[in-house]
């Protein structure tokens, strides 16, 4: 280090300010929203009866045996206003249809479907659920599609109807409150998630454009004339972030669509581990197929810089200070400016933590994995998934 200028360390600080002043500037303007954003809606039934019959569940499913009882059985809770649950199967292998027989049996809203073989161009989640579309009754006003990986909680389906028809919504969709156990899980997760927050802040936060409009496809209502409208789910067919892909499609075409926080009305179980964490969201996560190239790269640039950096930055600079090297006051300014960062990263850290029921103690070390999570964001931006669920591509 001795034979480096300390005008070169000076430089490269200034370099590094001048990028990230312009980037915490947006970053605020996308964060200061979500102080005044909508209440989490709340759990159990509405107060005013809604009409029967106006839902029709899609459910796709692909070797979910392990994992798909809690969501059946929260859906078979869910009143009278869910008319029917197509469960839309792509040739389990692990005892799927047989759990799915067994609900029908208890319940005979629900209804077991093989899906035709993927055509080309398809993308095996839009498949499913376009054919299930397809098959679905045409009596119901509504159509909920639903993750496997979901645990519905009593008043879900109700509760949605009430607020869509209360907001003249065409499309509402929830962000659920997430289960880890897995201590790696809990760690890579939580700064998974706060990239989706960084580029397009908190569940309510209503979005100006479509293209910045978010969507969580575990849990998405949209009224059925507007499928319809949209021939379906062809939109969303070779995309493998579809819900995206789809409501970003609808609302460009006028539709009202709203994001909201779900967290008492859906929990989900998406992943067991880091490594099936890193594997299967976060392939997916950089929502390339939904986004403008310039866009994509603009918050990845973002990200880096404000999510992805501090931490190392702090680090160097405090180590730098500490073996005695001179600090200018440019690399002061830097290093309060990183600091600064890294507080707000810790605030909304706080801010999630609704988001998680009992998460594991590493939940509070996540913003160490923050460098890894906005690597893994580059690495599927600069890739394109080949395999899904078992299905190679």
């Amino acid at each position: 280090m001795n034979g480096i200028p300390a005008w070169a360390g000076d430089a490269a600080a200034l370099s590094l300010l001048v990028m990230q002043v312009p980037m915490l500037a947006v970053l605020l303007a996308r964060l200061l929203p979500s102080l005044r954003r909508p209440s989490p809606l709340p759990p159990g039934q509405p107060g005013i009866p809604l009409q029967p019959g106006l839902v029709s569940v899609l459910l796709p499913t692909l070797n979910e045996a392990e994992r798909i009882d809690p969501c059946l059985e929260g859906l078979h809770q869910q009143s009278s206003v869910l008319r029917e649950v197509l469960v839309v199967d792509s040739r389990s292998q692990d005892g799927t249809p047989e759990k799915v027989l067994q609900m029908a049996k208890r319940d005979p809203r629900f209804r077991l479907l093989t899906d035709d073989p993927l055509p080309g161009g398809w993308v095996g989640r839009p498949w499913a659920l376009h054919y299930g579309f397809l098959q679905s009754d045409p009596a119901s006003e509504w159509i909920l599609g639903i993750d496997a990986d979901t645990r519905p909680q009593p008043g879900l389906v109700e509760r949605l109807l009430e607020t869509a028809q209360a907001q003249r919504l065409d499309l509402i969709t929830l962000a659920p409150q997430f289960i880890l156990q897995h201590w790696g899980e809990g760690w890579l997760q939580p700064a998974l998630l706060v990239t989706l927050i960084y580029r397009y802040g908190a569940a309510g936060d209503r979005a100006t454009l479509p293209e910045r409009t978010m969507a969580n496809g575990q849990c998405m209502l949209v009224r059925r004339s507007v499928l319809e409208a949209m021939n379906g789910y062809t939109v969303a067919r070779a995309s493998f972030c579809d819900d995206v892909t789809l409501v970003r499609q609808i609302a460009a075409a006028g539709f009202k669509v709203a994001f909201y926080d779900g967290r008492h009305l859906l929990k989900v179980r998406m992943y067991t581990s880091f490594g099936e964490t890193w594997r299967e969201w976060g392939r997916s996560l950089d929502l390339k197929d939904a986004t403008p190239v310039a866009q994509l790269w603009g918050d990845i640039a973002l990200l880096v810089l404000t999510q992805g950096i501090p931490g190392p930055v702090v680090v160097g600079l405090l180590g730098k200070a500490g073996m005695g090297f001179p600090f200018s006051l440019t690399e002061q300014v830097l290093l309060g400016l990183n600091l600064g960062l890294l507080i707000l990263r810790l605030g909304v850290l706080l801010g999630i933590r609704g988001s998680y029921q009992d998460p594991p103690w590493t939940f509070w070390m996540s913003p160490l994995a923050d460098p890894l999570a906005v690597l893994r964001i580059i690495l599927s931006a600069l890739s394109r998934p080949r395999s899904w669920r078992g299905r190679t591509y």
